[in-house]
């Protein structure tokens, strides 16, 4: 820069090329030795990025529905916007709109069990959030294992009884015949963690009525392992997607908690399942209709 030396003579004894050593003598002189500092050559933008209308409409949906990148895929797919699944999934990331899951120490490999509708029901009781008309409700929730198709209903209480009146809906409701259920170890569903009834010296457990019911209509009644929900995770999973249902409805009586618990019901079974690739409930017993005739 001084021009005690000239770039041609410099080449011959620096290790660097020319064009560096002028690129180099450009920086220095608009920005002294700051810019001089390595700056990454990386383009600013891509030819093939994703348009901003696209991103905003992925976050603007994923904020408004709480979907994942699939279900986001479909519901894009159906407007007509072909996004792929990586493409959704990085721009969630990149907003930080992810859910952070736990690190696991030990991954475990599950087979999953090829079932036919009807051979696992799962059912639990999901405690209604709050109260309505100054009064606590509870849901009782039925899911078959294989189409994903379940069964709400609302209760004043949760008791043996309304579990035996609750599987009786779900076998009026349900087309096809249901061979087993399971359920955790509540007092509602089992007597088997309930103190028994001592005669003597002989302890004597009170059959549930529940049992009862499934024993007179050859039904196998199995019971999750205590402490061990994710055993019923088919049917704890759909409690989480419940649980937004609630966040987003009031209820003005219980009418109207029973009239939208409903709807939501029926919105559920017609709603595209990424365990069921991409089907709903409904299609699926449909499908296993078609297996069957043919």
């Amino acid at each position: 820069m001084d021009k005690e030396v000239s770039i041609v003579n410099l080449v011959k004894v620096c290790p660097y090329s020319e064009s560096s050593l002028k690129r180099w003598l450009k920086a220095f002189r608009k920005g002294g030795i700051d810019a001089l500092e390595p700056k990454s050559t990386q383009p600013k933008t891509s030819p093939q990025e994703t348009p901003i209308w696209i991103k905003e409409r992925v976050i603007e949906l994923r904020k408004e529905t709480g979907l994942c990148a699939k279900k986001l895929h479909w519901r894009l797919a159906k407007q007509g916007l072909a996004v792929p699944v990586s493409t959704i999934g990085k721009i969630l990331k990149d907003e930080g709109l992810t859910r952070k899951y736990r690190v696991k120490k030990i991954k475990y490999k599950y087979i999953k069990a090829e079932r036919k509708p009807g051979e696992l029901v799962e059912v639990d009781v999901k405690y209604v959030p709050g109260t309505v008309e100054n009064k606590e409700y509870f849901q009782y929730t039925a899911v078959d294992t294989a189409s994903r198709w379940r069964h709400l209903r609302i209760f004043d209480e949760q008791s043996s009884f309304h579990s035996v009146e609750f599987l009786k809906d779900v076998r009026n409701r349900f087309e096809y015949k249901i061979s087993a259920i399971k359920t955790d170890n509540h007092s509602t569903f089992t007597n088997y963690y309930v103190s028994s009834n001592k005669r003597s010296d002989i302890t004597v457990k009170t059959i549930h009525a529940l049992d009862r019911f499934c024993a007179e209509n050859g039904i196998v009644h199995y019971l999750i392992d205590k402490g061990k929900p994710a055993q019923n995770g088919t049917v704890e999973r759909s409690h989480r997607e419940d649980q937004r249902f609630y966040d987003k409805n009031k209820f003005k009586s219980l009418g109207d908690l029973k009239n939208k618990i409903q709807i939501w019901n029926d919105e559920y079974n017609n709603l595209k399942h990424c365990g069921l690739n991409g089907k709903t409930p409904i299609e699926m017993l449909q499908l296993f209709k078609l297996e069957k005739v043919s």
